[in-house]
């Protein structure tokens, strides 16, 4: 493994982590009639702290952006999902509450997961798959479960109703990764002119704006620890899944390596549930609360 490809998505990870934080602190005080509406965005704009989430988020995505450009995509996702312990940091930071035995155990799954992912699949780059029909086949079954998921919520709303939203995010943060290292690619072969005739950059803006709807409106309703465990483990399954599927990543394939691969992903997800749900995680705020807080926080 590279280690500047280590690096920058470790790297990466810090910035979504605590850029994550930021704008769920600013988001809880937001009125519930923006739910699942851009005009959501509009008022989150005003209050500096979201801005400071939003900055960090970006940052992350570049980085993640490079990382993806100079590495595998099943490699660097799993590296992204460690976001949730540079989460999990400051909000500790934040509440001063100890990691305690679920705070330690969540940890080492995580990382030990993702490392035990990694060095059994020894993600490797290949030729993408050119059949376009096999790309379209596997973005719309991503897209197509995270509209499911957003209109099931959007119905339902109980108390699953972040998860669900946060699963459908993170559905399509994973496909807008695929399609920000193909984008990397046509720029790399022929610069803005071939970037900026393909449909990939476009997508990437679309998925990433309609990702971030869903996201702030998870964090709007509910505590961190319900929507962001969710939305760290569907990135990298739908990341991976479109690096196998059509982008050309090939892992080990033989009965011992694929075990330890289900098993790197399964500690990974137990790892992720037990952080976002630790008592150091933000609470947030009632989600009755009718207005939003424009004080700087």
């Amino acid at each position: 493994m590279s280690v500047l490809v280590l690096v920058l998505s470790v790297s990466a990870a810090c910035c979504l982590g605590f850029g994550f934080v930021l704008q769920q602190n600013a988001a809880s005080h937001a009125p519930l009639s923006d739910f699942l509406s851009p005009r959501l965005l509009l008022d989150l704009v005003r209050v500096p702290r979201w801005l400071g989430g939003i900055g960090l988020m970006v940052c992350g995505m570049v980085l993640g952006a490079i990382a993806l450009g100079k590495g595998e995509i099943s490699l660097v996702e799993p590296l992204l999902a460690t976001n949730l312990l540079f989460a999990l940091a400051l909000s500790r930071h934040q509440t001063k509450q100890p990691l305690g035995r679920q705070g330690w155990a969540g940890l080492l799954l995580l990382a030990g997961g993702v490392s035990a992912f990694i060095v059994a699949g020894q993600p490797e780059g290949g030729d993408a798959i050119s059949d376009p029909l096999r790309h379209w086949l596997i973005i719309g079954v991503m897209v197509g479960l995270a509209l499911l998921l957003t209109a099931y919520a959007k119905r339902t709303r109980l108390s699953s109703m972040p998860v669900l939203l946060s699963l459908a995010a993170g559905l399509l943060y994973g496909v807008q990764d695929a399609l920000t290292r193909v984008s990397g690619q046509r720029f790399g072969e022929g610069g803005w002119a071939e970037l900026l005739t393909g449909w990939q950059p476009y997508a990437v803006l679309a998925l990433g704006v309609t990702g971030l709807v869903l996201v702030q409106s998870a964090f709007e309703t509910a505590p961190l620890r319900m929507s962001l465990p969710a939305l760290t483990a569907a990135q990298p399954i739908a990341g991976i899944i479109c690096g196998v599927g059509f982008l050309g990543d090939q892992l080990r394939t033989d009965a011992g390596a694929l075990a330890w691969e289900a098993a790197g992903l399964a500690a990974v997800v137990v790892g992720i549930v037990l952080l976002g749900l630790h008592p150091a995680m933000p609470r947030g705020t009632s989600a009755t609360k009718p207005t939003l807080d424009l004080q700087p926080h």
